[in-house]
């Protein structure tokens, strides 16, 4: 099977490793890629946003299943296309990507299914907004309705700071119209998970849990980013949970939207009152991802040919037991401006230890070596029995790396150790 991935960072990074594994896998593509999907992807010079290029290039190369990454594209149609011209491709048509392109659609779909969520308030101008805020009990939370490359949301401790996140998502524009509407709900309390499934517009399957850590510093703190590492383990949802998760959210969303195609994500809080939805995604998470499919078994490969056929019921999900961890190495300023090219040692050693795959995201190949050219720069990933087995692992290897400028979070899993 000839298969193009979309997208350039970790999480692609990922699908092209668990993807070049198959042996049904004869060509394998990444549009456009980065510096480390070009050991088992042939480069396509395509952006990920240039859905008619995609198409064109599927269709030119005659290419049986497309991973579509990012979230733009779904919210730009890229699956309506591809599924026009007759091409396979993974993800939801345009008109269900706007469970995660826009957070006001998914607060009114938990609203009339009952769906458990934080009580919000949806504002379309910024005068309301100051209103809302003013009888807001603190901390809340005030999040962009748009795609926002995860930096939409503000858990604001204090009146000011919501009063500046809503001056900068609605009169300042800094996430342009992505912040023209905004959502202010309640802060809830507990602990984050995250939880996928694979769905073929019939059936679903989950795939194993696992937990993302978004706030740039130690403890929980600073700004959120796109995700500064994560792990799974089978401890981080009980069975009972896990069968929460999935009769009181996953499915009665799938049966309320109809024929959903692809990976839905929901993002959790595990409260006192049970399981809450802080959010969906229509795609696999970044940093989750890295994760998630070093621990799975079957072939990836056979799963998503199984979507496109919609036959998902046929095919067994195998997961590995134990643990995998992964640690986000970013540019020290990051998620500020940051300073790309610098270069990057230590990768091959890094490479070379037992159970650690380095799965790149933020950079570029050039004349032999590779550069930084982003924030987030690698996720340094680790698989072992124990979850404190994986991130012995992972943390060896990340500090292994080296390049100016680099930064991490050294707490990542600190919350499973303790459960462990």
């Amino acid at each position: 099977m000839r298969v193009l991935v979309v997208g350039s960072g970790g999480r692609e990074h990922a699908l092209v490793d668990a993807i070049r594994q198959s042996p049904k896998a004869s060509r394998l593509f990444a549009a456009p890629g980065n510096g480390g999907t070009r050991a088992h992807a042939e480069p396509a010079a395509i952006a990920p946003d240039d859905v008619e290029g995609l198409a064109t290039f599927a269709e030119n190369n005659a290419i049986d299943v497309t991973v579509v990454g990012p979230e733009a594209p779904l919210s730009l149609g890229i699956v309506d296309r591809f599924r026009a011209r007759q091409l396979g491709v993974i993800g939801p048509a345009a008109d269900l990507a706007r469970i995660e392109g826009s957070k006001t659609f998914t607060k009114r779909l938990c609203s009339a299914q009952g769906l458990p969520t934080a009580a919000y308030t949806v504002c379309s101008t910024a005068e309301e907004a100051y209103g809302v805020l003013e009888a807001s009990a603190y901390p809340t939370v005030v999040k962009a309705d748009g795609l926002a490359a995860g930096k939409g949301v503000v858990v604001a401790e204090t009146p000011d700071e919501a009063r500046r996140a809503v001056g900068d998502f609605m009169e300042r524009r800094t996430l342009g119209e992505a912040g023209s509407t905004v959502v202010i709900e309640e802060c809830l309390e507990g602990e984050e998970a995250s939880f996928h499934v694979f769905a073929d517009g019939v059936d679903f399957q989950p795939m194993v849990a696992s937990r993302d850590h978004k706030r740039r510093f130690e403890g929980d703190t600073g700004p959120n980013t796109g995700g500064m590492g994560a792990y799974s383990d089978d401890a981080i949802l009980s069975s009972e949970l896990r069968r929460d998760v999935i009769d009181g959210l996953i499915r009665p969303t799938l049966d309320a939207v109809g024929a959903y195609t692809g990976i839905l994500y929901a993002g959790l809080m595990l409260t006192r009152e049970g399981p809450k939805l802080l959010e969906y995604n229509v795609r696999f998470g970044d940093p989750e991802t890295q994760v998630i499919l070093p621990r799975l078994e079957t072939d990836l490969l056979d799963v998503f040919a199984a979507m496109i056929d919609h036959r998902l019921s046929d095919v067994e999900l195998a997961w590995k037991p134990g643990a995998s961890a992964s640690v986000v190495l970013v540019a020290d300023t990051y998620p500020g401006n940051v300073e790309k090219g610098r270069r990057i040692s230590g990768l091959e050693a890094a490479a070379r230890m037992d159970g650690v795959t380095v799965f790149h995201a933020g950079t570029r190949w050039e004349d032999g070596h590779v550069y930084t050219n982003g924030g987030r720069v690698l996720n340094v990933t680790a698989v072992g029995e124990r979850l404190d087995d994986a991130l012995e692992k992972a943390y060896a290897a990340a500090d292994a790396i080296d390049f100016e400028g680099k930064a991490c979070r050294r707490d990542i899993g600190q919350k499973g150790l303790k459960r462990q």
